[in-house]
């Protein structure tokens, strides 16, 4: 299970990703939020075993 704050990103991808919040009583319950090239903030939703810890 991830925290609030910890950084994350998808198994074979390169965006890092900040979680923000959880949805408990859905499959794809991890929301994550990150800044793309042109400065907009985009949140995601996705099940915690598409997600893998980012170390730093």
């Amino acid at each position: 299970m991830f925290a609030k704050g910890q950084n994350v990103q998808q198994e074979f991808g390169n965006q890092v990703m900040t979680v923000i919040g959880f949805e408990p009583d859905l499959i794809e319950n991890v929301i994550t939020q990150w800044e793309d090239e042109e400065g907009t903030i985009v949140t995601g939703k996705f099940m915690e075993s598409q997600l893998q810890l980012v170390d730093e």
